[in-house]
């Protein structure tokens, strides 16, 4: 059972840390899991 499971995804990255297309290709590997937002952003 993973969290992630039959659920549609948010993601904001950040530009100095953790790129949201990072995170989206970590979402990927679940193969129920729906990405239907993904950008980077610059937090200052």
């Amino acid at each position: 059972m993973n969290i992630l499971e039959n659920k549609k995804v948010i993601i904001i990255g950040d530009r100095d840390g953790v790129p949201g297309q990072a995170i989206e290709e970590c979402v990927k590997t679940v193969a129920s899991a729906e990405v239907v937002f993904s950008a980077t952003e610059c937090f200052v």
